[in-house]
């Protein structure tokens, strides 16, 4: 059955490169593209030469963008002590221990991203069936179990993008609005990819980021000249 493309979409279509450009052209051409009334989300993905079957070759990892990304996250923090009131004080919705993994464990889910504090694993761990599916689990490699639980929380709560790549060698990640001013889009690309090029495995041959490609939340993706 054929896919019915709105009229909006075969404008943009029409529109788009029929090649490779460079981030700031790919930038300029989704902001031509007619908007919807809301700010369409920027959203890059690459393809990356690696075999996502292989352990050693995931990757995976959060990073703070230059500029944010223009929408602020729930963030919850599994900590004792003083770094409850710390959390709070960051920007965490909930913070602490054994009360709040029973209220998850009662069904209250109503965050984004869950941070904790290495000693806090042990108990947290219950949470894996829970916390898993969402993709909410606590993990070193995410960056969501670290020494410092303020400052993750202020990051997490600024957007501090998570990724990780799918079982294609794909990786997904939010960059920006379409609303942002282009060189602070545009900069919020490229520090995501070199980023991603700083985590290339050692064990990946060949060519690492085979293909880039920007898209808005409705739009046709463009693709970019990254080699």
């Amino acid at each position: 059955m054929a896919i019915k493309l709105s009229k909006k979409y075969k404008a943009s279509l029409a529109k788009r490169p029929p090649g490779k450009v460079s981030v700031a052209e790919a930038i300029q051409v989704l902001a031509s593209f007619e908007k919807p009334k809301f700010d369409p989300t920027v959203e890059l993905t690459l393809w990356l030469g690696i075999d996502p079957k292989q352990a050693d070759q995931a990757v995976r990892g959060a990073v703070s963008l230059p500029h944010g990304v223009g929408a602020s996250r729930k963030v919850i923090a599994f900590c004792d002590g003083q770094d409850v009131a710390r959390a709070k004080a960051a920007g965490a919705i909930e913070a602490g221990s054994d009360e709040l993994i029973k209220k998850i464990q009662e069904g209250w889910m109503d965050f984004d991203v869950a941070i904790a504090a290495p000693p806090m694993m042990k108990s947290v761990s219950r949470l894996g069936r829970i916390l898993g599916p969402q993709g909410k689990m606590p993990s070193p490699k995410a960056g969501t179990v670290v020494e410092d639980i303020a400052t993750a929380v202020r990051e997490y709560s600024a957007g501090k993008v998570e990724f990780r790549n799918d079982d294609f060698g794909n990786i997904h990640a939010v960059v920006g609005k379409i609303s942002f001013e282009p060189q602070k889009l545009a900069e919020n690309i490229e520090a995501f990819i070199g980023h991603i090029r700083r985590m290339k495995p050692a064990t990946s041959k060949g060519a690492y980021i085979k293909k880039a490609c920007i898209s808005t939340t409705m739009s046709p993706s463009i693709q970019l000249d990254v080699q």
